[in-house]
């Protein structure tokens, strides 16, 4: 029981580097790759294949929240000045 604690213990902590290592090997090894979760653990080092495999399939589901619309958009607030081209927030929504 304490190896499974460990285990989603350290996938829920990604730092931005390994976050980085994991996008880009997503691009490398896509879905066709054989053995593309070893593939990409390797690429972002100190992850096993379950984890960024478990990493991944959080990812989709975030994606998935987002596109259906249970996630809102974060509003930003605009600068002063001119856009330089950029569309209002009027025109944006």
């Amino acid at each position: 029981m304490a190896s499974s604690s460990l285990s989603s213990q350290s996938s829920d902590s990604w730092t931005a580097k390994e976050n980085k290592a994991f996008e880009r090997a997503l691009a490398v090894y896509d879905k066709d790759t054989p053995d593309r979760w070893h593939n990409v653990a390797k690429a972002v080092g100190g992850k096993t294949p379950e984890e960024v495999k478990r990493h991944y399939e959080l990812l989709v589901e975030d994606v998935k929240h987002i596109e259906s619309g249970r996630v809102p958009f974060p509003k930003y607030k605009t600068t002063g000045g001119n856009n330089h081209g950029n569309m209002s927030d009027e025109e944006t929504r």
